[in-house]
């Protein structure tokens, strides 16, 4: 990682390969982040000139029409492109990403720049371009979740159905969509520092940034998805985490007897209603702890556990490390 005032004396240029059909989220979210790094490294008067420069690639310059209908105008094609700093491959879907993974022009194209690029990565579905090149070989990888079985097609790629974005030597592979954001705020970390990342972030109005170890959803999420029976008790335990949630509070508010009601979730949630509300509570400690400068004391109170101790034990349950250990690795 670079120091916080390690600017480079030359612009680094992100390019994004992008195709017809391509997700537009997964191309403008990413770069967004080193636009605004840009932007935030201006108003701190820490640069005279942009540090990132972004262009987009295609099969040819000119427009490209993306799956949602919009259309991006490709700076150049590939074949023309110059020097670059980092090279991602966008996500997609349909004939044009199949038709990509199948160029054998473009695929030797990336298998030369992979050898050249600082940092070579994937948005989404796009791993599994790189996964046809041969360029995640013997590496660990991820992409969407949707994408996960295509990519364990590839006997040779370790994949990691869950992470949010992997790093594996200079290669990275990132989840679905919105996580290309989550990805290159990592870059930028690396590039300068944690606290820019975290500015952007909050330019962004995003609640958390994520860590690539984390998972693709939340507990909350897949509590939602999993049935509209405990949809709006989902939503009413993650409101009320610092109450005393005990399986009589739940059963009454579920409008339900208490025995049925831990019958019913079990079969549902596929865990009990003490393990649910101790893995939502573990999850809101961990963004806490991320995020905020609160003691433990505070972050345990504020996610509804009786002690420092009883966070600290629940803690080390589902995720294996003490809460001390988890905020100073993203505190670092």
């Amino acid at each position: 990682m670079k120091t916080a005032d390690s600017i480079p004396n030359s612009p680094m240029k992100i390019a994004m390969v992008i195709y017809p059909d391509a997700q537009c989220l997964d191309i403008t979210g990413p770069l967004e982040v080193f636009a605004l790094a840009n932007r935030q490294l201006w108003e701190e008067g820490r640069c005279t000139e942009d540090v990132y420069r972004i262009e987009l690639l295609a099969e040819e310059a000119g427009p490209v029409r993306m799956s949602s209908g919009m259309t991006l105008i490709a700076d150049r094609s590939y074949r023309d492109a110059g020097q670059m700093d980092t090279l991602l491959v966008s996500g997609g879907m349909g004939e044009s990403a199949a038709q990509l993974q199948d160029n054998q022009e473009f695929i030797s194209w990336l298998n030369h720049r992979v050898a050249i690029v600082r940092r070579l990565g994937s948005i989404c579905s796009g791993a599994l371009i790189l996964a046809s090149a041969g360029l995640l070989n013997g590496r660990r990888a991820t992409t969407h979740w949707l994408d996960v079985e295509e990519l364990q097609g590839f006997p040779e790629v370790a994949v990691d159905p869950d992470a949010i974005y992997v790093r594996d030597g200079h290669i990275y592979t990132s989840a679905g969509i919105t996580s290309g954001i989550d990805l290159a705020l990592a870059l930028v970390e690396e590039d300068f520092g944690r606290p820019l990342a975290l500015k952007i972030a909050r330019r962004l109005v995003l609640y958390l940034k994520r860590d690539g170890g984390q998972k693709q959803y939340s507990e909350h999420l897949s509590g939602q998805v999993e049935c509209d029976q405990f949809g709006q008790l989902v939503e009413w335990i993650y409101s009320n985490l610092e109450a005393p949630l005990t399986v009589d509070t739940l059963a009454q508010v579920a409008a339900m007897s208490p025995r049925n009601f831990a019958r019913r979730f079990l079969q549902t949630m596929g865990v009990t209603p003490a393990k649910f509300v101790e893995r939502a509570r573990v999850e809101k400690s961990r963004q806490l702890l991320m995020e905020q400068n609160l003691s433990a004391e505070k972050v345990a109170a504020l996610c509804g556990f009786q002690s420092r101790e009883q966070l600290r034990r629940a803690f080390r349950r589902q995720l294996g490390v003490l809460p001390s250990d988890y905020r100073k690795h993203f505190k670092r």
